[in-house]
């Protein structure tokens, strides 16, 4: 084998460019490959990361009307009580559950002012003490909502930085007090939010549009001051790993629901109004085979290079059979074997092939790099699929190197000799 093998590099050196054309397609196909395989894994885990994030493992469950978020301006629903305080407990002694808040909240809030400045459709939530730990938000400064705030019913509250900019583009907002329904709230506190956050649904583009034109956050006691009683709450939850976050939303959203009476009709209508979990898990999967299955067609199309390149393997190796007719009947009339001469070809095939792998699994992390800097799609080299594609370049070799060593196996020793 080791003789073959240097037999076949004395080969490919003696005809440098045209063992590099032969190689080509082999090239081509198997760049092409590592660079659409990294692309997809890249999309993969950036759909994964923009819809989930970085470790918050949070979900929500809001009260719908149908697939959209119910209004509460519309009035509180009339089949819909109040969370109590046994079901909030339930949720929090939840195996897969690391933390639980609830809370009020109103999208596109307007009333808010500080002075001059507004604040314009920003959203305004009423939390509860677990809401910073929860959904990950950072005190940047001032203080978080103390429990006597809540107890007390005072009327204080905390703005993102967003919020902050607008209200107090000068500064020093902490201390302050803004106007918000016409009541008096005191700014205790600022936080920052995740910035890196991109929408990629309708509801994900609500939730993005509000943390980008600000939020205020006040004391759940305090809601009924400046909004209405007994309003039903949400509930953000978070997971203790990703893979939880489908089954918790359910459990989640069974408890909820207990507080959601039946109309009595005995109908399922879509615009009905009850609770319901975001599947954040579920949605990423469904995106992600979305993107998988539009690139599974580009991997088809680029083993078409393949193919071509295997093609090109095995012409070439039938014209250097043709070539080396001669040293072939000389090998047979010392007494070489056919099956060492089909060896020694085959063994120069997948070099050809294995060297046109290599190559082309550096070209293809170039590719995707190239590829990530222009156009900023996020790519992830996949090492299984460099291993893959050199295993694949050399089973090309093997295949469409069986014919021509075939051929040079099975020639006649003495017509091989006289063949000038």
């Amino acid at each position: 084998m080791g003789e073959n093998i240097a037999l076949a590099f004395q080969g490919i050196w003696a005809h440098k460019m045209r063992s590099f054309l032969t190689m080509l397609g082999v090239i081509i196909g198997i760049a092409s490959i590592i660079a659409i395989v990294s692309t997809i894994q890249g999309t993969n885990e950036q759909i994964m990361q923009n819809l989930i994030g970085s470790g918050n493992n949070n979900v929500k469950v809001t009260l719908k009307q149908g697939e959209d978020d119910y209004w509460m301006d519309n009035g509180v629903p009339s089949n819909v009580t109040p969370i109590s305080d046994e079901q909030k407990d339930s949720i929090r002694s939840l195996d897969d559950v690391k933390d639980a808040s609830f809370y009020y909240y109103r999208s596109y809030a307007d009333g808010i002012s500080a002075g001059d400045n507004t604040l314009s459709m920003g959203a305004v939530y009423g939390v509860d003490d677990h809401y910073l730990s929860t959904t990950g938000y950072r005190l940047s400064s001032g203080r978080p909502f103390e429990a006597s705030d809540f107890s007390q019913i005072r009327k204080v509250c905390m703005l993102d930085e967003t919020a902050a900019a607008s209200l107090f583009p000068d500064g020093n907002a902490v201390g302050s007090t803004i106007d918000v329904r016409g009541e008096p709230f005191t700014v205790v506190g600022l936080i920052e939010i995740d910035s890196s956050y991109q929408p990629t649904s309708l509801s994900d583009y609500y939730t993005y549009s509000q943390s980008q034109m600000g939020a205020l956050l006040v004391p759940y006691t305090v809601w009924p001051v400046i909004y209405q009683f007994d309003e039903p709450q949400n509930c953000v939850v978070r997971a203790v790993d990703t893979q939880s976050m489908s089954s918790v939303g359910k459990e989640v959203e069974e408890i909820m629901r207990q507080s959601v009476q039946s109309t009595g009709d005995g109908s399922d209508s879509s615009d009905s109004i009850t609770y319901k979990a975001e599947d954040l898990l579920e949605k990423a999967k469904n995106q992600q085979e979305l993107a998988s299955s539009t690139n599974n067609l580009l991997i088809w199309i680029a083993s078409i290079a393949l193919l071509v390149g295997g093609i090109g393997v095995m012409n070439i190796m039938l014209v250097s059979v043709t070539e080396r007719t001669n040293e072939i009947g000389l090998k047979k009339a010392l007494g070489a074997r056919k099956r060492r001469i089909m060896n020694q070809f085959l063994t120069e095939s997948v070099v050809l092939t294995s060297l046109g792998g290599l190559l082309g699994v550096v070209a293809g992390i170039i590719l995707a790099e190239v590829i990530s800097k222009t156009s900023g799609t996020p790519v992830a080299i996949s090492v299984p699929s460099i291993f893959v594609g050199v295993g694949f370049s050399m089973l090309i070799g093997v295949i469409f190197g069986i014919l021509p060593a075939r051929k040079a196996a099975n020639l006649d020793p003495i017509e091989a000799l006289r063949r000038e």
